[in-house]
């Protein structure tokens, strides 16, 4: 009986025991989520709308712009000579700046102001005496030196007149005679084009005026995708040892964003344009590393409408892996991406992560506060 008792008694010890340890013992707290970067958490927070609106880079509005820019919700407007053409500096900082300040999400303002055969400011002569000029001129004539002193002189321009992205700098290579390229390339090696294309990017970033590297993979010696459907038929090899080399440099310089071209390169993919080529997109993501921005070339060149509708051709951009997509037929094209967003057929995921990145570009050039 004793024993039995000690036995009961040793057991009742050894649960309160057990029992006194448990309630010592607090229960490990939930780690706390990790919040957004301040980029994602806005893209999040806006409606499908107005995420759609942020995609669309599009042909400045001649009669409505403010009005245009408040119903697609738009990313941004990009300038053409004629903009310019009745404006001053003065005046034309005062209409960007009443655009700003009509829109919700700050614009991105952009040119194609390469110098040479494509200008649009400086080719007015209240902007600048003269226009300025090609790469290739001003490298024939001075080296990096001379190309650097005039795209510092070119951002300053852009700068007062409201622009924040100057659609350059080209990384093509070519110096055949008829090639679309020649003029607008600058003409040297890949090495020698890719350290100056790497110093343009580092002093545009130096200035805060946004870049886009162009035309990926490389134009070569192609024809025109502004009239036709040009093939290219090199291999990869080829174009890994010679014109994404410039690439690559441009992306180490910090560029913001890259520009697909229309051509059908074959070795990435037999059948779409790059601009709208799932493969063309994951090389420069996957294979070349690239996290910012990718921009369409304009989706109303003949390469893209001799195949596709305007509305189709928007939506396989985003499908594609564009984050902006560049264009004059921003109505229709909203509208359609708009649709698919709605119906799934474009992830949620997929417009917000494409949002997100052209909202860190933004805070990145300063439009936007973090």
């Amino acid at each position: 009986m004793k024993r039995t008792l000690l036995l009961i008694l040793t057991l009742l010890l050894l649960l309160w025991g057990c029992a006194a340890e448990a309630d010592s013992i607090q229960p490990t707290p939930a780690p706390s989520p990790v919040p957004d970067p301040p980029a994602v958490a806005m893209a999040k927070a806006m409606t499908t709308e107005e995420k759609v609106g942020q995609l669309f880079l599009v042909q400045h509005p001649i009669y409505t712009p403010i009005e245009e820019l408040q119903t697609y919700h738009l990313g941004g407007f990009l300038f053409f000579g004629y903009d310019f053409a009745d404006d001053t500096i003065d005046s034309m900082s005062a209409k960007l700046a009443a655009y700003q300040a009509a829109a919700d999400v700050p614009m991105l303002m952009a040119v194609d102001e390469e110098g040479g055969d494509v200008v649009r400011i400086s080719c007015h002569k209240q902007y600048r005496s003269a226009p300025f000029p090609s790469l290739r001129s001003l490298y024939d004539g001075g080296g990096t030196a001379a190309v650097l002193t005039t795209e510092a002189e070119k951002c300053d321009l852009l700068a007062s007149v409201g622009i924040n992205l100057n659609m350059s700098p080209v990384c093509d290579i070519t110096n055949k005679w008829g090639s679309f390229m020649r003029s607008r390339s600058l003409g040297q090696d890949a090495q020698t084009t890719a350290d100056v294309v790497s110093q343009i990017v580092t002093l545009m970033n130096d200035r805060s005026m946004g870049s886009a590297l162009k035309h990926f993979p490389g134009y070569g010696d192609n024809i025109d995708t502004h009239t036709g459907i040009a093939t290219d038929n090199r291999s990869l090899t080829e174009l890994e040892q010679k014109d994404l080399i410039p690439f690559r440099a441009g992306m180490d310089a910090g560029c913001g964003a890259v520009l697909m071209s229309h051509t059908i390169v074959t070795c990435l993919d037999t059948e779409h344009p790059m601009s709208l080529s799932p493969a063309a997109h994951d090389y420069l993501r996957r294979e070349m590393g690239f996290d910012g921005v990718i921009i369409t070339d304009d989706l109303a060149m003949d390469a893209i409408t001799d195949k596709y509708s305007a509305g189709e051709a928007a939506v396989l951009a985003v499908l594609a892996g564009n984050d902006i997509l560049c264009t004059s037929e921003y109505i229709e094209q909203y509208e359609a991406v708009l649709a698919a967003a709605r119906s799934g057929r474009i992830p949620d995921d997929l417009l917000t992560e494409a949002v997100s990145r052209i909202l860190q570009w933004k805070m990145d050039l300063g439009l936007i506060s973090q």
